[in-house]
């Protein structure tokens, strides 16, 4: 399909320019580039270990896949681990130059700096669609095409997505580790700055931002988009329809398009600084937005497609955007207000208060995506479910540029605290980190819609694999299934929040080891040891993140096992509605309790030092694994336990393999 390609290509040339521009940016202050340099390379370290632990793991599930299957499925899995690392891989390193380079642009201008960290920002929302467009066409031209090739693409999101639940778990454990050391012994303890030279964990946790929330994030939002692909390609694949590939594949090539677009408007209206930051975003969304609908209707009407296809699809688009909005209004509009509140009275007041907020918060975005699937469903059948979330994914590039800019700007920040920089460059960045944690808020909120979406087309593709017509909710094995699931991503975030409380204690320690015994550390005489927090991070992350992962791939392996087809179906129903609830409410809380910090800060409630403030902290850092660690990951849950049930549960029953329930049964 000469636009899928054609978009893949212009995507990646696109990917060259701008890195070489980056790059091209003069660094002029020495220790700028020292701090930058200090965090590049306890990134790429980190990145390093990381896919050695990934390795083996990667090359068992090669393996037994190959034997299961044959050698098409294993080469399919290896690509999708493959560009799975690549893309987060690529997006980090340019993240990483760029940092220091916003910094010293931020010297001419707000709008030059944000030139610079949009433009590393779509580094990474480019490569990320890019790869996802090269991988799946790969496969396709080794295996003869999208149809032929269709049951082997599923392997090729199974191993984008297991590469991804490593990456965000263990690059979610290393930054929040970080950050709440550094917050809880430097803001509470010592009363210095955020992002202060003496406080040990700061490196730490500027090098965190980038493997949590840059290659973390793109290898996440990779597999979410490989996956919605993929689920819509099965699923028209199945039901024979030659109309609803193309159509796919047509929607998937001009919302690249879409997106590429907007990134070039974004950096145009950037580069000529005649409009604040927080509007040139609002009319590059509305931009994407816009020229997509416009594009993917055009499709529908030159392929004489049913008018259902593109509503399915351009409702799943608007879906992902109100859920957007509405994850911007709980952290960042009137209810922050009230936990900030709710904060002179206490850390008790400030937690209940972020809860009920985020409990709150899940109900309008679960209305959102039931109405969506509802639509979906009777505009083109389990095919329509599909493409709505391949609609909501379709203009991923400029929406992840949009995000991954947020983490640049918030290192930006730190090394313009760290390196003395003049109080006005600290206002700009201050002011690009600020936007930067709303975009990133939406982003989550779009993350999480995105995930349930693709986790329910990919189960309608289980479905069809399987031969499940209906799933009797009256049938033991299917509530047993349900319960099961619905406690796995309890299980799941409990797991990930133990790993971070316990990189925590330890960071804390190291922080409160240093600031007693290296003389003159508090008053700026000495020097941290930096190396210490990050071997603290790496070693601690590296160890934890390996349980999560195997949880995703046992859990429903084993229920077919105990309860058999039915009952995995509703593990899978009951994981991914107790997943999205559960995502959605530790994204808000976390957000919502960082901002109330953030606004207290401002010189709210009494601003920085007060009862409000060391409350306010508590509540951020509490809220840190579960907006950035635990809630990110379970969107990976869902669709990594629904993709492996896919591939791995039709060949247990085509092997006729024994179920113990039906052998109690007899």
């Amino acid at each position: 399909m000469a636009v899928f390609f054609g978009a893949a290509a212009l995507l990646l040339l696109s990917v060259l320019v701008t890195s070489q521009w980056v790059m091209g940016v003069k660094l002029e202050s020495d220790r700028a580039r020292e701090i930058s340099g200090y965090i590049k390379r306890g990134a790429q370290a980190f990145l390093r270990a990381e896919y050695r632990t990934i390795l083996p793991w990667t090359a068992v599930l090669f393996l037994i896949l190959t034997w299961l299957i044959g050698y098409a499925a294993g080469i399919a899995f290896a690509l999708g681990a493959l560009f799975s690392i690549g893309a987060g891989f690529i997006g980090m390193q340019i993240a990483t130059s760029s940092n220091a380079r916003t910094t010293e642009a931020a010297r001419k201008s707000a709008g030059a700096a944000l030139l610079v960290a949009f433009s590393a920002g779509s580094v990474m929302g480019m490569t990320v669609v890019a790869f996802g467009l090269v991988g799946l066409g790969l496969v396709a031209f080794a295996f003869g095409g999208f149809k032929s090739a269709a049951s082997i693409m599923s392997s090729f999101s199974l191993g984008a997505s297991f590469v991804a639940l490593f990456a965000r778990v263990g690059g979610g454990i290393y930054t929040k580790a970080a950050d709440v050391g550094a917050d809880l012994v430097g803001k509470i303890e010592a009363n210095i700055p955020e992002d202060d030279p003496r406080n040990p964990a700061v490196i730490a946790d500027n090098v965190g931002d980038n493997v949590g929330d840059v290659a973390g994030m793109g290898a996440d939002l990779y597999e979410s988009y490989v996956g919605s692909i993929v689920a819509a390609i099965l699923l028209a694949v199945a039901g024979n329809s030659e109309l609803g590939l193309n159509f796919t594949l047509w929607t998937v090539g001009v919302g690249a398009l879409a997106g590429w677009l907007a990134i070039i408007l974004v950096r145009f209206l950037s580069a000529a600084n005649r409009m604040d930051p927080a509007n040139v975003f609002r009319t590059g969304s509305l931009f994407v937005t816009a020229t997509a609908v416009l594009l993917i209707s055009a499709v529908g009407y030159l392929l004489k497609a049913p008018l259902g296809f593109v509503v399915a699809t351009v409702g799943g688009m608007i879906v992902g955007i109100a859920v957007g909005f509405i994850t911007d209004y709980y952290t960042m509009g009137k209810p922050v207000k009230e936990i900030a509140k709710a904060s002179q009275t206490g850390t008790a007041t400030n937690i209940l208060s972020g809860m009920a907020t985020a409990m709150e918060s899940t109900f309008l975005p679960v209305l959102l995506v039931g109405l969506a699937t509802i639509v979906a469903y009777w505009s083109a059948g389990l095919f329509g479910i599909a493409l709505a979330g391949v609609g909501m994914l379709s203009t991923l590039a400029f929406s992840l540029s949009v995000d991954a800019y947020g983490p640049v700007a918030d290192n930006a920040g730190g090394i313009a605290e760290m390196a003395h920089f003049p109080h006005e460059v600290r206002g700009v960045t201050d002011t690009l980190d600020a936007l930067g944690n709303t975009t990133a808020a939406m982003g989550k909120g779009f993350a999480i819609a995105s995930a349930a979406l693709t986790a329910l087309a990919l189960f309608a593709a289980f479905k069809s694999a399987v031969g499940l017509t209906v799933l009797d909710v009256t049938d033991p094995k299917v509530l047993a299934g349900m319960m099961v699931g619905a406690s796995a991503p309890f299980l799941f975030s409990s797991v990930v929040i133990n790993a971070v409380s316990r990189t925590a204690f330890a960071m804390v320690l190291e922080v409160r080891r240093q600031f007693k015994e290296i003389p003159g550390l508090l008053s700026g005489q000495a020097v941290a040891d930096y190396d210490a927090c990050i071997s603290i991070s790496t070693v601690h992350a590296l160890r934890n993140m390996v349980a999560p992962a195997l949880l995703a791939l046992i859990v429903p392996v084993v229920s077919y096992f105990v309860l058999g087809t039915a009952g995995v179906g509703g593990v899978l129903i009951g994981q991914t509605v107790s997943g999205f609830l559960l995502a959605v409410f530790m994204a808000n809380a976390g957000g919502a309790w960082d901002n109330a910090k953030k606004l207290i800060e401002s010189g709210f409630a009494g601003g920085k030092g007060s009862e409000a403030h060391r409350a306010a902290v508590i509540g951020d850092t509490v809220g840190d694994p579960l907006k950035d660690t635990a809630g990110p990951s379970i969107n990976i849950l869902m669709k990594l336990s629904t993709v492996v049930s896919l591939i791995l549960i039709p060949i247990f029953v085509r092997m006729g393999l024994p179920v113990l329930m039906n052998l109690l049964a007899k």
